[in-house]
Order: structure tokens, then C-alpha cells, then sequence
């Protein structure tokens, strides 16, 4: 097998939820990003690039092309990573991607029509950017970060840590630069303002109203007319969903929605941080926590929000067939959950075993497989937060990076192969 079949292969063996549910996996935010590509337009709490990348890939023909693109970026990513360790070999490679196929969330993460693959991408991708590798990986690695904002702070964390080591710093740097540049350029083109997160307090006040942290501040500064939360005085949920998107909750009562409440929401995260520090930084820390043990992917599987929504932007923006061969899914008679649950247990007990293999690796493995452990686990605490503690814990959050735990033991289960910090090879310059 060459090592094109072997990469080819690899991305085919990804692809099996897909094609087990007969669609792509869809979720409802696909419906904005696909609206923020075929509109041209911003959404006021995404970063203008994924939904970009879907029409650059989807052609306005079908989602099947898309899913196809991101198998084959995860499945190159792979192989050049086993090339970074030098132990890249065709029959290894498959046999690394039928295991993480079968034995992690990874498969159901690249079908999904989010981007939430691009968290793993953007790990593996400043990886071998430290390791030597060129323009074409600083490219992808700088789309990864700015297709979620999340990815910025999972970036910057893992730039931190690669910069301890000396060699080719501004390389690494680089695409957390040219991130920031694009979302910064980006929102002055749509909303002409110079900002990188413009309306990221509402999530902020969500997840601190769902803490119980927001009626803390309000008790201290309410009745106060220029704040329409202090009509909610003592009624906010204490599910920060039911605070960010009930249509009659606090944020879309408001005559402006997130937009219009966001100013007040800044000020309100802004005290909430001041009056009660130990509060704010308790929360958070618990809410990691509470991230990291949440790696199933069932909450990406339901129809929920789907049909009037995702179905309205297939039939507005495809060839025509396309919503149809959507509602012939699993997912739109929402049989793919229960269908994929009885994965989460053999799934978990696999990353409890893979944590305790890259935590060893960490500390004993060979040079560079013990730097891609460490910033494997750092990345995974790194996610946490990003996600968890400023938004609020959802199982697809962690899920979509958790499989990387199981990378570096996989790598290593013929440890001679493994070279002592080789430089980059012919095979890893392949697409740089």
C-alpha cells in the first residue's frame, strides 16, 4: 500500500457515521453557517470562516463534498504527525485511523458540519509547525483557530507552552496572529467595529447567571434603570441555556436580543469579576472540571432545530435533492443517537486508558513523542476552560478533542521505531 491508498483509506474509514446515518451529521448551528456563506454575512456569535469553508467545499452541490474534505485533512494531519515521529507507514497508518474510528468520538467529530473538528486540527497543526513544517500548515492552522472562538484560547494556551521550546517561535505564533487579523478585519467589514468577540459578554453573563453569580451583582446595583436584568431580579434559570436562548428569557426579550443586551451583559461580567473574584474563579475552575469528564457526542445527534432551520438553507442554497436525501437520515428520525450511544462506555474506558499511556509518555517518552503528549494534555485542560468555563459544559465540546489522548500510545506501539527528535523529513515536507 502506497502511502496516498494508506492516507485515501484513512479518510474513507472516517467517514463511517456519515455513512451509516446516509447524510452528514448536521446540528442546528450549521443552519447560520451555511446562511453566513450563501447571505455573505455575519453572525452575531461566530467568526466569518467556517460557513466560508462549507461553500468553498460543499460548491452549492451537496455536504458530502465537505465531509470528504475534512476526512481527508484529519487523515493527512495523522500521517504527518506519524512522519514527525518517524514511524509514518502505510499499514500503521490505517491501522491507527480503524482505531480511532472504532474506539473514539473522532469519526462522529469530522462528520459533523461543524467546526469543531478544527479544535484537534489546530493541536496537531501548531504540533508540526514546532517541528518544521511550512506555509501550507501555518495556512490551515491559522483557519483553524478562526473558525471558533473557542479555538483562540485553546491556541494561545498551547502557543505558550511550544514556546518553551527555543526553536522557530515566530512560526508558532504566526497563526494565532493571523487569526486574530482575519476575525479583527472581519468584523469591521460587517459590523464596523474593530473587535475580536463583540458580543462574547452575553455568553459570559450566561454562564455566570447559570452560577448564580449574576444575582449576586444584581442585588448589589438594582433597581437601576439602564439595566433591563434587573427585572430579573431572582427569576434567572439556573440552566444558562434557558438564559442564552429561551426566546422569553433575559437575552431575546430584550428589543435588541444579544446584540442589544450585549453592553449591559459587558458590565455586568465586568462587576460580577471585581465583587466577587473567589465566585467568578470557584465557577470556573468548576466548570473545567466538570468539561473534562463530559466526552460523549449524543448531544450532536438529535434533530432538534433542524427541520425549518437546516432544511430551509439545504433547499435554499443546493442543487435540489439535497434536503431530501437529509430527511431519508437517521439523524432527521432521530434514531442516530440511540443507535451511537452504545459506543460512549467501550469509547470512555479507551480514553481512561489512553490518558494514563500519554500522561506516562509525557514523562518518559521519547523526544518529540513526549512533546506531542504534553501538549496533547495541556490542550485537553486548555479546552476545558475555553469551552466549560466561559460557555457552559456540553459533552460535544470535549468530545471533539478527547480522542487525541489515544494518538501517542498508538503511535509508540513499536517504541523502536520511534527516532530521537529527527528533523523533518522528506515525507513530512510532502505538503508544506
Amino acid at each position: 500500500m502506497t502511502r496516498l491508498a494508506a492516507i485515501l483509506a484513512g479518510a474513507a474509514v472516517f467517514m463511517w457515521p456519515a455513512l451509516v446515518n446516509r447524510y452528514p451529521i448536521l446540528f442546528s448551528d450549521t443552519h447560520a453557517f451555511l446562511i453566513q456563506a450563501g447571505d455573505i454575512r455575519m453572525i452575531w456569535d461566530k467568526p466569518f470562516a467556517y460557513g466560508p469553508f462549507l461553500r468553498l467545499t460543499d460548491f452549492g452541490v451537496t455536504l458530502w463534498l465537505t465531509v470528504t474534505v475534512q476526512a481527508l485533512l484529519v487523515s493527512v494531519l495523522l500521517w504527518q504527525v506519524a512522519a514527525r515521529l518517524s514511524v509514518a507507514r502505510p499499514a500503521r497508518h490505517l491501522l491507527i485511523c480503524l482505531v480511532l474510528a472504532v474506539g473514539s468520538a473522532l469519526p462522529w467529530v469530522t462528520d459533523l458540519m461543524m467546526p469543531d473538528i478544527f479544535a484537534p486540527i489546530t493541536v496537531l497543526a501548531l504540533f508540526l509547525i514546532a517541528g518544521g513544517a511550512g506555509w501550507a500548515m501555518i495556512a490551515l492552522a491559522s483557519f483553524a483557530i478562526a473558525s471558533h472562538l473557542s479555538h483562540l484560547i485553546l491556541a494561545a494556551i498551547c502557543i505558550a507552552a511550544l514556546l518553551i521550546w527555543p526553536k522557530r517561535r515566530w512560526q508558532v505564533v504566526a497563526p494565532l496572529l493571523l487569526a486574530l487579523a482575519w476575525i479583527a478585519a472581519t468584523n469591521v467589514y460587517f459590523i464596523g467595529r474593530v473587535a475580536i468577540s463583540p458580543y462574547g459578554s452575553v455568553f459570559a453573563m450566561a454562564r455566570l447567571a447559570g452560577d448564580g453569580i449574576v444575582d449576586k451583582v444584581l442585588a448589589n446595583h438594582c433597581p437601576r434603570p439602564d439595566w433591563t436584568l434587573c427585572a430579573w431580579q431572582g427569576r434567572l434559570s439556573p440552566d444558562h441555556n434557558h438564559v442564552l436562548w429561551d426566546p422569553d428569557g433575559p437575552v431575546w426579550s430584550h428589543p435588541g436580543g444579544a446584540i442589544g443586551i450585549a453592553e449591559e451583559a459587558r458590565a455586568i461580567v465586568t462587576a460580577a469579576m471585581l465583587e466577587f473574584p473567589a465566585a467568578v474563579v470557584g465557577a470556573a475552575i468548576s466548570n473545567t472540571i466538570r468539561q473534562l469528564g463530559r466526552v460523549e457526542i449524543g448531544d450532536a445527534l438529535i434533530p432538534d432545530w433542524l427541520e425549518g432551520g437546516v432544511t430551509n438553507s439545504l433547499t435554499q442554497y443546493f442543487l435540489p435533492g439535497e434536503t431530501e436525501r437529509f430527511r431519508a437520515s437517521r439523524q432527521a428520525h432521530d434514531t442516530l443517537g440511540a443507535w451511537q450511544s452504545g459506543w460512549n462506555l467501550p469509547h470512555a474506558m479507551l480514553l481512561v486508558l489512553g490518558a494514563l499511556a500519554t500522561f506516562a509518555i509525557a514523562l518518559r517518552g521519547p523526544p518529540p513523542a513526549r512533546k506531542l503528549a504534553t501538549l496533547i494534555l495541556l490542550a485537553l485542560l486548555a479546552n476545558a476552560f475555553a469551552t466549560g468555563a466561559l460557555s457552559g459544559p456540553h459533552d460535544r465540546y470535549q468530545a471533539r478533542i478527547a480522542w487525541l489522548v489515544l494518538l501517542p500510545p498508538l503511535l509508540l506501539i513499536r517504541r523502536g521505531d520511534v527516532q530521537p527528535d529527527p528533523a523533518p523529513s522528506a515525507q513530512s515536507a510532502h505538503i508544506h
